[in-house]
């Protein structure tokens, strides 16, 4: 494992870089050697927010990218809440894989394959023909359809983007980057 750390309105002291190195080391046994871990250690500017201390994490493995963030008083205590954190999604990404992998083996007498807990599954698949608009258009077309979101070409980048309707009010945009 490969650890990366960074500050961000602080100046990481070789103290917490050697203290989130040991509890981030908690997780090497089930990633691989090549495996790059970055962590981001903030300092909210913002007095009145009470858990100003956050530690963030992006975990590149061979599978799926794990993130996670958390935040406290206390920069060590975030590190230990941000480090659970990550060994729980890294617990629950080797389960499924293990079940999925198990899946093919298992199958009765019959050959029909016996049930498992329940995993995640697409229902349903739609397909459609992505039209070159703005931002500002695929919210209104988003509120035509009446979703919660709306994937449009961006006619701009000719990106594939995502417009979507937020829980505190007004819209998002999701532009990936390549």
């Amino acid at each position: 494992m490969r650890l990366q750390v960074k500050g961000k309105n602080l100046e990481v002291s070789e103290a917490i870089r050697s203290y989130a190195e040991q509890k981030l080391g908690k997780l090497e046994p089930q990633l691989k050697d090549e495996t790059r871990v970055e962590l981001e250690l903030t300092v909210e500017r913002n007095r009145s927010i009470a858990a100003r201390q956050i530690a963030e994490a992006t975990v590149w493995t061979k599978g799926p990218t794990l993130r996670a963030s958390e935040a406290s008083g206390d920069m060590k205590a975030s590190i230990d809440q941000l480090t659970e954190k990550l060994l729980r999604q890294l617990r629950q990404y080797r389960q499924r894989r293990s079940r999925r992998a198990a899946r093919g083996n298992d199958r009765d007498g019959g050959g029909e394959t016996v049930a498992h807990e329940e995993e995640p599954q697409i229902v349903k698949s739609k397909q459609f023909a992505l039209k070159p608009m703005s931002p500002e258009e695929a919210v209104l077309q988003l509120e035509l359809v009446g979703h919660d979101f709306f994937v449009f070409r961006n006619g701009e980048s000719s990106d594939v983007n995502v417009v979507y309707r937020r829980r505190s009010g007004g819209y998002g945009l999701i532009e990936p980057q390549l």
